[in-house]
């Protein structure tokens, strides 16, 4: 349930239910394409993107990707001085192996970041887990990229 329908029939965000959108919380920074930090109830947390795969820029072990440094500047310009929402699944569990919180990030109630990124061609889809809520959204917004030659689909070998 969206969030202007979450409100509309008088529940309120933040009810800990997967597929409801909680926040808002602000963005603290942009650490790559498709992880940020946010401040929630008071305590800063890491957001990775559920679903999508942006070109590595600052793993330690591996040098910066085609596309990566476009991609974590096109997520710091959609998140920068704004507040987003963020929606749980619960096919991903609410953390990964590194302690980040797993979440769709809503930049407002119809526009989700993760899919933004996708359908622009700075990120792919990435399937971690099959099943999860809004699959076959990011790989229809990665056709329609790829069709296009947006972004990384054309700029990388």
């Amino acid at each position: 349930m969206g969030l202007v329908a979450l409100l509309a029939a008088g529940c309120s965000p933040g009810s800990g239910e997967t597929g409801v959108q909680q926040g808002p919380y602000p963005v603290v920074r942009t650490v790559d394409g498709d992880t940020i930090r946010v401040m929630r109830d008071g305590q800063e947390i890491v957001v990775r993107l559920i679903g999508i795969n942006t070109p590595e820029t600052v793993a330690p072990d591996r040098p910066v990707e085609c596309f990566g440094p476009e991609a974590s500047e096109r997520t710091q310009q959609l998140v920068t001085g704004q507040k987003v929402w963020l929606e749980y699944d619960d096919v991903t569990g609410e953390t990964d192996k590194y302690d980040r919180t797993l979440a769709y990030v809503w930049l407002t109630p119809d526009q989700m970041l993760n899919e933004e990124l996708v359908r622009e061609g700075y990120a792919e889809e990435r399937t971690y887990q099959e099943g999860y809520r809004h699959q076959d959204r990011l790989r229809d917004a990665q056709e329609a990229a790829e069709g296009a030659g947006a972004g990384l689909w054309s700029a990388c070998p």
